[in-house]
């Protein structure tokens, strides 16, 4: 993976952090909190999705609803932890 990738990865879940935290209401962290689970979320749902044979598309905005898909997963998470 080059610097480039990782580039758009931050790019991507920062994207799809901010969309996630408007998406799941009171499981929040603020908008820098959320930008860093929308990054994470991105990693995860890199991982996770073509596991589970989920297959959105390739592109841009295919990248930023995987990693929307992935950071929700981890704000409801985390939200159910911290309860």
């Amino acid at each position: 993976m080059g610097i480039e990738s990782i580039i758009v990865w931050l790019i991507v879940g920062a994207i799809a952090g901010w969309l996630a935290g408007l998406i799941v209401t009171g499981y929040g962290f603020g908008l820098i909190g959320n930008i860093v689970v929308g990054i994470v979320g991105a990693f995860i749902a890199g991982w996770l999705l073509p596991r589970l044979g989920i297959a959105i598309g390739t592109g841009f905005i295919a990248a930023i609803i995987n990693a929307v898909i992935g950071a929700v997963i981890l704000l409801v998470i985390i939200g159910l932890i911290k309860r």
